[in-house]
């Protein structure tokens, strides 16, 4: 029996007629202005310390050995990223889901890239640099915000620190309230992981989902 071909996607009609290099990228946009360039500084300057200190939750971007890219939450109280030293930053890894894509990323290219964002403020940073996974008895002892020494670290050594502006929070109306989707609107954490395991685990429920996050949420939070 001869086996059906796989549909066709929208992304392989598109691709077809994707920029094909940097040059052409290049001429789609005018130049950037001249402080968009010179913002970027390879270090951690007093505001940019300062603004760590005050956020709770970073986006962090990695990629593995073959590129396939990855990017995971982590939040604390503010400031549990801690800052080393104007080149180095240091996240403490709070147990989740053990599945480690992160921090195996991490170890398999020595890269990461980092997005902080402070609640209610629409101002973000961007650092990227190398990166490792530090299991240091010394470093983890320091690393005490969210309750107690983490089994491992994320450290960063900065080569790009870089400010932006307010527009992409102010357009996504991310601290507004009024113009939030309702809850019962959008499907849950717990119907998207029904949908991801229905077919694999006969007999689960929403209800039994939601049920796990909610001790995952008591008694795992570390």
């Amino acid at each position: 029996m001869i086996s059906e071909p796989p549909p066709r996607t929208a992304f392989a009609a598109l691709s077809e007629a994707a920029v094909p290099d940097l040059a052409a990228l290049r001429e789609v946009y005018e130049l950037p202005g001249e402080a968009a360039v010179h913002k970027q500084v390879d270090r951690i300057h007093d505001a940019a310390r300062r603004l760590i200190g005050y956020s709770s939750f970073v986006l962090i971007s990695s990629a593995n050995a073959e590129g396939h890219c990855d990017a995971t939450p982590r939040g604390g109280p503010p400031g549990f990223v801690a800052v080393l030293d104007e080149r180095t930053l240091a996240i403490p890894d709070a147990t989740g889901n053990k599945r480690l894509d992160t921090l195996q990323n991490i170890v398999a290219t020595g890269r990461a890239g980092l997005l902080f964002l402070i609640p209610g403020r629409n101002d973000s940073l961007r650092v990227n640099g190398r990166a490792c996974v530090s299991t240091d008895p010394r470093l983890l002892a320091q690393l005490t915000a969210v309750g107690k020494p983490p089994r491992s670290a994320i450290v960063l050594e900065v080569e790009e620190v870089y400010g932006h502006c307010p527009k992409a929070l102010l357009r996504g109306s991310l601290w507004k309230p009024d113009q939030w989707t309702a809850k019962d609107a959008a499907p849950s954490s717990a119907e998207v992981t029904l949908s991801h395991l229905s077919a694999s685990m006969d007999g689960l429920t929403v209800e039994m989902i939601e049920q796990n996050e909610r001790e995952a949420l008591l008694y795992r939070y570390e």
